[in-house]
């Protein structure tokens, strides 16, 4: 072997790219997610951190032989993994807050806000995420009364794990931007009152914005802080780009001020923030493509969360007669909010969960796209949970991309069944149908709603288990193929973020993104998926995320 072909073993020297310099990489199990050369064991790239070569070693040697190539010990190395769905900001202040997803009381809740209360500068807001009503006895919403013994003076405003419920204390509530008191409802979102009318303290969906207009924005400092924990965590998972369902205008300019500083260690492809600041300023700047941050999207509602029982259903639910959602738009007005993003040339990412929103979606993308045919296409329903099955070849025909998050289905597959009954279970989490029928699937987590850990999402698509039950997974027919799972996670997440010819699969000419893994996916029982952990993250040839364990 020529001596300007060095070899450094793993397990004595760390893989340690830098960004500007090239590299490569021998001796590893490469799955490439490329037809054209599915499996190989060296790689390169340049000082661009695009990928030069892909063969072997001796290939490497002869076409490269300048490079100093790091041996991977026979280690896995993949594409890196792209999060179609997640909330980096709101994943960054989350970890600044209580986290009450562990709380399976209500008892617990309020044990892990104390102990958060008192990290905090006395009369300042206490704020959390995470709770869910249904892990707890009796499945009941709790009430501002659970929360004003502890704390009879500080506000406390603390949001569903599904993002789509709050839960205030008296002092929150005296603080809100409305009189809550009465009978009347916002569009789109329910205050649950007792039966005098006096608010309970839960407020779904748009009735939220009445405590949260009340709350002090966080400052600059607590921003980047957020940040920069949401961007480290990310990487730390195997994450080399994420699709950020919601950035508004503030956010997206703190993100171009890491990309242009080169900064940026994933790749944020920015859906603004509905009918805001961002989509106006998407409209009059046009898209935006940076180094490693894009916005060509916009983000809007169309109902709730499930288990809130705000998704919008063309029935009743079965556990809540005469309740069927909530619709956050009218259909004239959704109507209008499609037709201006797809006049200013935007791609639409579009959140629907039940039926009764889904329809409503497809139908408004089917006559907005005859209006605007210079439109690039690839919009998006986020999540399509709850679809009527006559509206499955519908988003087939309309080429609309079903962007879901596999571990959304066994984390409510424990009171789905409750909220729909059977029959409307035929439409929901429907991931092989899709596929089957000819949509483009692409896939994501919802955090900080779920964890950020894709392997958990992989592993949810592959098993439909939670723990390894049920006992052959949770209608198991709308399972995905272990290739089918990770290309959501890969190939298709970069088609429905207009990426797919720099990243989602190794390939010559690509960016030279990607992850280490303490084993491989396609070796190991369906049920380790869950397990898989990722040693190093790369991101266009720059290490972002190393492994203590190296």
């Amino acid at each position: 072997m020529s001596r300007n072909f060095l070899l450094v073993s793993l397990l004595l020297l760390s893989f340690s790219a830098v960004a500007g310099q090239p590299g490569a990489v021998v001796n590893a199990r490469i799955h490439t997610l490329n037809a054209d050369t599915p499996l190989v064991e060296a790689m390169a790239w340049n000082e661009a951190g695009e990928i030069v070569f892909l063969g072997d070693a001796e290939g490497l040697e002869s076409s490269h032989p300048d490079l100093e190539a790091v041996d991977a010990g026979g280690r896995t190395l993949l594409p890196g993994l792209i999060d179609a769905h997640g909330h980096v900001m709101g994943l960054g202040l989350a970890r600044l807050q209580a986290d009450l997803t562990t709380a399976d009381s209500l008892e617990k809740a309020i044990e892990t806000l104390k102990a958060h209360a008192d990290t905090l500068p006395e009369g300042a807001w206490l704020t959390g995420r995470g709770w869910d009503q249904t892990r707890w006895e009796g499945q009941a919403f709790p009430s501002a009364a659970d929360l004003d013994e502890a704390f009879p003076e500080r506000p406390v405003w603390l949001v569903r794990v599904d993002g789509h419920a709050g839960w205030a204390n008296s002092v929150a509530l005296e603080r809100a931007t409305k009189d809550l008191s009465g009978d009347w409802q916002p569009q789109g979102g329910s205050v649950h009152r007792d039966d005098d009318g006096r608010p309970t303290g839960i407020l779904i969906d748009t009735a939220m914005r009445f405590v949260e207009d009340a709350m002090p924005e966080p400052g600059e400092a607590v921003r980047e802080r957020a940040l920069d924990l949401a961007l480290a965590e990310m990487a730390r998972y195997g994450l080399t780009g994420v699709h950020d369902m919601g950035a508004s205008l503030a956010d997206f300019r703190l993100y171009r001020r890491l990309d242009q500083a080169g900064d940026l260690s994933v790749r944020i492809t920015a859906f603004a923030d509905g009918d805001e600041a961002m989509l106006d300023w998407l409209c009059e700047n046009g898209p935006h493509a940076g180094e490693r941050l894009q916005a060509r999207s916009v983000k809007f509602y169309a109902d709730g969360a499930l288990g809130s029982r705000g998704a919008a259903l063309l029935d009743d639910y079965s556990d809540d007669p005469g309740n069927s959602g909530l619709l956050f738009e009218s259909d004239e007005a959704m109507q209008a909010l499609v037709d201006r993003a797809m006049g200013c040339g935007l791609q639409l990412g579009i959140h629907a969960i039940g039926d009764a929103a889904n329809r409503q979606v497809i139908d408004a993308i089917a006559a907005g796209e005859g209006d605007d045919p210079d439109n690039p296409g690839r919009h998006r329903i986020e999540h399509v949970q709850i679809i009527h099955p006559d509206d499955i070849p519908r988003l087939a025909e309309h080429d609309i991309i079903a962007s879901m998050q596999p571990i959304h289905a066994t984390s409510d597959m424990r009171w789905a069944g409750d909220r729909l009954g059977e029959e409307r279970l035929e439409g929901a989490y429907a991931w092989a149908t899709m596929l089957e029928q000819g949509i483009h699937l692409a896939l994501g987590s919802d955090f900080p709603v779920e964890p950020v850990n894709p392997w958990l999402g992989v592993h949810a698509a592959v098993t439909r288990q939670r723990d390894g039950l049920p006992p052959g997974g949770w209608r198991p027919q709308e399972a995905l193929t272990l290739e089918q799972a990770l290309s959501g996670f890969t190939t298709d997440a970069a088609h429905a973020g207009f990426a797919e010819e720099e990243v989602g699969s190794l390939a010559v000419g690509k960016q030279a993104d990607f992850i280490i893994v303490d084993a491989d996916p396609y070796e190991v029982e369906a049920s380790d998926l869950a397990d898989v952990e990722v040693l190093q993250t790369v991101v266009g040839g720059e290490t972002v995320f190393e492994s203590g364990e190296f």
